[in-house]
């Protein structure tokens, strides 16, 4: 069984741009919000984020991303209010690696607000959650064509390395 919902992780954060935004856990309710954010996102950012090809999320894929074990992983969404509606205009998750202490984690940021500062604000959360959760280490893999992110993980103070068997890969790792 899986913890309650976290909802006192949620906060309000204030971009580059001036704008506030919530960053709040991810819920199994953000499914709709979820798949329109993956649907919005240009075709090299959903490449840069899943590694391969696709336009949407599938079922599956999509019951996985939002119906989170909260004591095995976390994910954080950026929202903001559009019109009266919750927009997502970015997620970072994490996911534990067995028992090591370490923790993989993904981001992506939709292509209008990135430059903003919703990565670094959605990822100095994970880290934040991920350390009081007693996690040592935080790992990722980029890929090397995805120069933003990179830019991002060295901001971080992460180390990235070329992965051994890849060239296409970096890895990236931040002790917590």
């Amino acid at each position: 069984m899986s913890s309650p919902y976290p909802g006192h992780l949620s906060k309000t954060v204030t971009l580059n741009n001036g704008v506030d935004v919530v960053l709040r856990p991810i819920r199994a309710e953000d499914a709709g919000i979820e798949q329109e954010f993956v649907r919005h996102l240009s075709d090299e950012s959903r490449y840069f984020r899943f590694m391969h090809a696709l336009k949407e999320l599938s079922p599956g894929m999509l019951t996985r991303l939002t119906e989170i074990d909260y004591d095995r992983e976390m994910a954080f969404i950026a929202t903001r209010n559009e019109d009266g509606h919750e927009i997502e205009i970015g997620v970072a998750r994490y996911i534990i690696e067995g028992e090591s202490g370490n923790c993989e984690f993904a981001v992506v940021v939709d292509d209008e607000w990135q430059g903003q500062g919703v990565a670094t604000a959605l990822m100095q959360t994970l880290m934040e959650v991920a350390k009081a959760r007693g996690l040592t280490k935080m790992t990722g893999e980029v890929l090397s064509g995805n120069k933003q992110m990179l830019s991002l993980m060295e901001r971080l103070e992460f180390t990235v390395m070329k992965h051994p068997e890849d060239s296409s890969l970096r890895l990236v790792h931040r002790p917590l």
